[in-house]
């Protein structure tokens, strides 16, 4: 059974997630600071990392960089008092009944914000994007079995995978070293797809869509990572649209639209390792049921279209759709009644 948030719960979220406008654009991750060396001045962009204060380096003091430097913090200004908001409105989002999420793990979401990850095209995939679908459509997700998982799991990303494509601003193995996090043995940080949180235990993995069948591993050199190169990615993550995260003043982050999300799963159902049995097989059936069937009476004509997409993007699509749907009749019959 499909349950809804109040109409007060759908509102309030829409205003969470409209009220970061373009508050999220800043190129600094803290507050400018300027600093005195001999005779000299140089500015700093002093931010937070858990209870410590980091530094990065902006320039030497010129009168052109102070006045730009005197527009941030009126900016920022601002931002705060939109922060105020925000976290008042997180505290109703609580309050009405939306899941919480782990301090740790939204400190590595606002630090990738923060990095730019999210504005220039990152993708938040697999199920830590659909545990924010809560918010968009407005659905209480932990709460169902359809869910494919308990209140406990959704409330943490133990695993963070993100789909990227070679245009986030800046360099994320300064961002993950901050955070301490590690790309494991070795001391090539750019090397892996994957690096785990060494606190928390928290894993990130990188993904970006396959250029040629068989591709593997790829560098993103502007990112100074690499990323795992997956097939069917691109139809997942183009068109993608934004979501707000609960957390403190709240993250602004980016997650594919429900519906191809839906169409993905059961695409990748039918591949999964160990077969169509596989836990992981059974996840994503569980996971496209419930949203296909929450999507065919609140936004049918964005599941159809989606739908007649997958389907349309040859045999292979078609073959595994089909594949998983003959396990799941009543989903089938849904889509075939669009």
């Amino acid at each position: 059974m499909i349950r809804h948030h109040s109409p007060l719960a759908r509102a309030v979220y829409q205003d969470f997630l409209g009220s970061f406008g373009e508050g999220q654009l800043a190129a600094l991750r803290g507050s400018p600071t300027l600093e005195e060396r001999s005779g000299r001045r140089y500015w700093y962009d002093s931010y937070r990392v858990g209870d410590q204060v980091r530094k990065r380096y902006i320039g030497e003091d010129t009168p052109d960089l102070a006045q730009r430097m005197a527009l941030h913090r009126e900016d920022a200004r601002r931002k705060k008092e939109g922060a105020g908001h925000r976290a008042r409105l997180v505290r109703l989002l609580r309050a009405e009944g939306f899941l919480p999420i782990d301090g740790g793990t939204g400190a590595i979401l606002n630090a990738l914000a923060k990095t730019g990850v999210f504005r220039t095209g990152g993708t938040i995939v697999g199920t830590s994007a659909f545990r924010l679908y809560e918010g968009e459509l407005g659905l209480r997700l932990g709460s169902d079995p359809a869910a494919g998982t308990d209140d406990a799991d959704m409330a943490r990303f133990e695993r963070l995978s993100l789909a990227l494509d070679d245009r986030v601003d800046a360099s994320l193995p300064e961002s993950f070293r901050d955070l301490e996090f590690s790309s494991g043995p070795g001391p090539n940080w750019a090397a892996v797809w994957k690096w785990k949180q060494t606190r928390s235990g928290t894993v990130i993995d990188f993904l970006t869509p396959s250029i040629r069948s068989g591709e593997g591993i790829r560098d993103l050199p502007a990112l100074g990572v690499s990323a795992r190169s997956l097939d069917f990615l691109d139809y997942l993550i183009a068109d993608p649209i934004k979501a707000a995260v609960a957390y403190r003043s709240g993250v602004l982050v980016q997650v594919p639209r429900p519906e191809r999300y839906a169409m993905h799963k059961l695409v990748v159902a039918d591949r999964r390792q160990g077969g169509p049995d596989a836990p992981k097989s059974r996840k994503d059936r569980a996971q496209a049921a419930f949203l296909i069937a929450a999507l065919a009476r609140d936004r049918p004509e964005a599941l159809r279209l989606a739908y007649e997409v997958a389907i349309g993007n040859g045999v292979t699509w078609r073959d595994r759709i089909a594949a998983s749907l003959k396990r799941m009749p009543r989903t089938f019959s849904v889509l075939e009644a669009l």
